[in-house]
């Protein structure tokens, strides 16, 4: 049990709601449906909870949107609570405003931008192809571990130029900054990566590689070369992005696909539909939380905010929420516009997204190809766990 924090004066008791952002389902079960009971609770955009030192969560569409964007009374010089937490996790551009953060992030989308992934998208088919041709005779498979914690981190790595057979190490590293498990603390989940980096940036350092750790290791702002410093925080933000994210993504989307064969068959049988399943499927299940530290004294949303005080920003709760997206927690196709923050907002929206969508689009290609119809392993219990990015264990899949 996470200590309770008490009510602030400038906190009205209506706007208490009692939820452990990292563990919104304490048991272990459905992450979204848990977020989704906000809403059913209360209709305010902005909310308190006492846990994690006690703090702010934006609970509907519109307040997640404006927070995101507004830096100038919402900066992300701070991202995480605890406070202390957030701000033990300083890493270029993330952690920068404009204007300081546009050209960090310039340089990071010269490495992720379709030009850049034009390689990595001829790739895609071939290696998901191969991997589920690995299981197929099987009948069935743990899709977390025999597929999606292994294609979009190859890939990744691909990108980065880094081994494959690293990636265990740096995942197990990532995993613990993102949804820590208390085998070690964030600092030393930091240490590791920078440890594994160090001899990586020295070696780039000067080059004419293309790859996205060559492309910041060599990358210039104010027309001046990063240093090390620099160069070590956006390398790190990169690793812990491109480790994660679409390893969890991927396996909501094949649980899901697992337990509503009306979706799987119509998707196989007209592939054009995908690139739409693929939008309401990040709106439905988004996965991320993120935060921002109140700036200076601020009326918003009929509440007065602090300054230094924190604001956290789950974005399950702008695609579940009702009033933008009717019958919020159904899948559906005929849906005329999917709204949704999963791939945040404003100046630090994802670089990432365009990769993130091209992987999810060939596993279902390939997948479809292969195993038109499948379902949900019966007595394989589904654990959920909160954290920073929201992940889902063990899907297990028969056919």
């Amino acid at each position: 049990m996470i200590a309770e924090t008490v009510r602030p004066t400038n906190v009205p008791a209506d706007r208490v709601y009692d939820i452990d952002i990292y563990a919104p389902s304490p048991e272990g079960r459905d992450y979204h449906e848990a977020w989704s009971r906000v809403h059913a609770a209360t209709d305010k955009g902005l909310l308190w909870t006492p846990r994690n030192d006690g703090h702010w969560f934006a609970a509907r569409a519109g307040t997640i949107t404006t927070i995101l964007s507004d830096y100038e009374h919402f900066s992300s010089r701070v991202l995480f609570v605890p406070r202390a937490a957030g701000e033990a996790h300083d890493l270029a551009p993330t952690t920068l405003d404009p204007p300081r953060h546009r050209p960090f992030r310039t340089i990071v989308n010269s490495g992720l931008g379709p030009k850049a992934l034009a390689r990595v998208d001829a790739m895609l088919p071939s290696l998901s192809g191969a991997l589920i041709d690995e299981f197929l005779a099987d009948g069935g498979c743990n899709f977390t571990r025999q597929y999606a914690e292994l294609f979009p981190i190859r890939i990744f790595m691909t990108i980065v130029d880094l081994p494959v057979a690293d990636a265990p190490t740096l995942k197990a590293f990532a995993d613990q900054t993102t949804r820590p498990d208390g085998t070690m603390s964030y600092e030393d989940a930091l240490r590791g990566i920078n440890a594994y980096l160090e001899p990586v940036i020295e070696a780039r350092r000067g080059g004419d590689g293309e790859d996205l750790l060559s492309k910041i290791v060599n990358g210039q702002v104010n027309g001046e070369i990063l240093d090390n410093e620099k160069a070590m925080e956006m390398c790190t933000q990169v690793l812990i992005g491109g480790l994660d994210t679409v390893v969890n993504m991927l396996s909501f989307m094949m649980l899901f696909l697992g337990t509503h064969e009306e979706h799987q068959r119509e998707l196989a049988q007209d592939r054009s539909r995908i690139p739409l399943f693929i939008n309401e499927l990040f709106r439905r299940f988004s996965i991320a939380t993120t935060g921002r530290m109140v700036v200076e004294d601020y009326s918003f949303d009929g509440v007065d905010l602090k300054a230094g005080e924190m604001v956290m920003v789950p974005t399950a709760l702008h695609g579940l929420d009702p009033q933008v997206n009717p019958d919020p927690l159904r899948v559906d196709l005929e849906r005329k516009a999917a709204r949704h923050s999963v791939f945040g907002s404003g100046n630090h929206t994802c670089p990432g997204s365009h990769l993130a969508r091209l992987e999810l689009r060939a596993t279902l290609d390939q997948w479809f190809d292969r195993i038109p119809a499948f379902r949900l392993a019966p007595g394989q219990p589904v654990r959920y766990a909160g954290g920073i990015v929201a992940g889902v264990s063990d899907v297990s899949l028969t056919w």
